[in-house]
């Protein structure tokens, strides 16, 4: 399956797109710059989906749906929100079509005009809030902490495939506080969350720090970010997590009777990760044989493979891993046994390879005779000899092994890609010649930063937390500066 396949360093770009095709995980749909999600694709993302929910569950949220359709009057009541979103928004005009009057087909209704424009869901502070001034009127109504999965829109010129296309899928949390302090707890928690997922589950280190202000949300007076290092030395933004103040309460007039029995306006944060998840998951860790994929989020994490020449042969050995499927099952392993004689061997142990399948066993008749299975690792791989003895257990710790070894492997590559710099001629070189992390001072400006972004396509990814204060120049002004913040090019 790897033939005619681009290597990452012949052509990066080409790789991913090609990589996303041929595995089956997307394509490209009639509609310009949206996808289908292939149900191999999908199911990577239904293990996303569930470990995140047990996630937010665990931190005390609830799941709602709120409506597709937004009121356009809705959006002119925050204005920073409405100027961030207002270039990407699709909008329902007609609700109606009829037929033309030539009988080639349908046309818009001209006499069905709604009244007011319905803004297609770019993200659902607006509508939230709405509901909220219903939901809330004391203290005691507080905190609400509830998320949603959902779909969104926002017109894409440049679209690439779970990287930037204009619908997604993504989940948006939007709780309500009583304080300041309860809503940047929240917000801090959530950041904390995706971080836990991104590492622990899709094995990639993250930064975590906060958006430059050019660099926020719309509408948000604080913005946490996680920003992961892919292959190629471009950042990407793995998740947010914004303390939107009381911005949004004052827009919809949420007030609350508080403990002192005085009105106050509401506390809030909303945060979200999408599909883009699963371009930093391929970007991170695939190769030029194929998908790579963390055991905690395939589909399948083991594949068995029987070599067999007759009906005969193949009935024994399917008899003889009956025992080994029940027993990996058991211990909550997803497996597949293919013993279709449609395909050869050789061609299977191709597919399930390009697909980052983490474990492939194979078993033919000689195999059986000595008790013994061939085990080959996707993330290395290298093939080892098992005894079919407590093979369960063995394959358990294998897939283990392979979690930590892709998580070990990112971390070597983001330190390798990590480079303090003080001058901006070095600052340009190290981005044209290595790209990665960038940390270096800078004066806090909006114009400066705006000056980099311009002249080498650079973006401040993150301003880390918790850093120590180290006082130095910036790069670009000369003027002084009291910590490094994070460069990177970024998709």
């Amino acid at each position: 399956m790897a033939k005619d396949f681009p290597t990452r360093e012949e052509n990066y770009s080409q790789w991913y797109n090609d990589l996303v095709i041929k595995a089956d995980l997307a394509e490209n749909s009639a509609v310009r710059g949206c996808m289908i999600i292939k149900p191999y694709g999908y199911a990577i993302w239904e293990k996303i989906q569930s470990a995140l929910d047990k996630m937010f569950k665990d931190t005390g949220h609830s799941n709602a749906y709120f409506p597709l359709f937004i009121p356009k009057s809705f959006f002119s009541k925050e204005a920073s929100h409405v100027e961030g979103f207002a270039k990407e928004c699709a909008v329902v005009t007609h609700y109606r079509l009829k037929n033309s009057p030539d009988g080639k087909g349908v046309i818009v209704d001209e006499d069905a005009k709604l009244e007011e424009e319905l803004i297609i869901r770019p993200t659902s502070e607006t509508i939230i809030w709405d509901a909220y001034k219903n939901w809330i009127k004391s203290y005691r109504d507080l905190p609400i902490l509830i998320n949603q999965w959902a779909n969104v829109v926002r017109w894409e010129m440049r679209t690439r495939l779970f990287l930037r296309t204009t619908e997604f899928l993504w989940q948006e949390g939007h709780t309500a506080h009583a304080t300041r302090d309860e809503a940047l707890k929240e917000a801090e928690t959530m950041l904390n969350v995706y971080a836990d997922f991104a590492e622990n589950w899709m094995a990639l280190p993250v930064l975590k720090g906060t958006k430059s202000p050019a660099e926020r949300f719309a509408g948000a007076l604080e913005t946490y970010a996680i920003e992961s290092l892919m292959q190629d030395g471009k950042a990407l933004q793995t998740g947010t997590s914004h303390f939107l103040g009381q911005n949004f309460a004052k827009a919809f007039d949420v007030k609350f009777l508080n403990k002192e029995n005085q009105l106050d306006y509401v506390w809030a944060t909303s945060w979200g990760v999408s599909t883009r998840l699963m371009g930093a998951l391929i970007m991170a860790h695939s190769d030029d044989n194929g998908l790579v994929l963390p055991p905690k989020l395939a589909p399948i994490q083991v594949v068995i493979v029987p070599v067999f020449k007759s009906e005969e042969q193949r009935s024994m050995i399917t008899k003889k891993v009956q025992p080994l499927i029940k027993g990996l099952q058991k211990l909550g392993i997803s497996v597949k046994y293919d013993d279709r004689d449609t395909h050869k061997p050789g061609w299977k142990f191709s597919e399930y390879e390009f697909k980052g399948v983490p474990v492939r066993i194979t078993i033919g008749p000689r195999d059986i005779e000595q008790g013994t299975v061939e085990v080959a690792r996707r993330d290395t791989l290298e093939k080892e000899t098992f005894q079919l003895t407590d093979i369960e257990n063995k394959i358990a710790h294998l897939l283990d092994q392979i979690q930590k070894n892709l998580y070990v492997k990112a971390i070597s590559f983001r330190e390798n890609n990590t480079t303090n710099v003080d001058s901006y001629d070095e600052f340009k070189r190290i981005l044209d010649e290595k790209g990665g992390f960038l940390y270096a001072h800078w004066d806090g400006t909006p114009e400066s930063e705006e000056r980099i972004k311009e002249e080498t396509k650079a973006t401040i990814r993150v301003i880390p937390l918790n850093s120590t204060q180290e006082k130095g120049k910036c790069i670009y002004t000369g003027r002084p500066s009291n910590q490094r913040v994070v460069f990177a090019r970024a998709y």
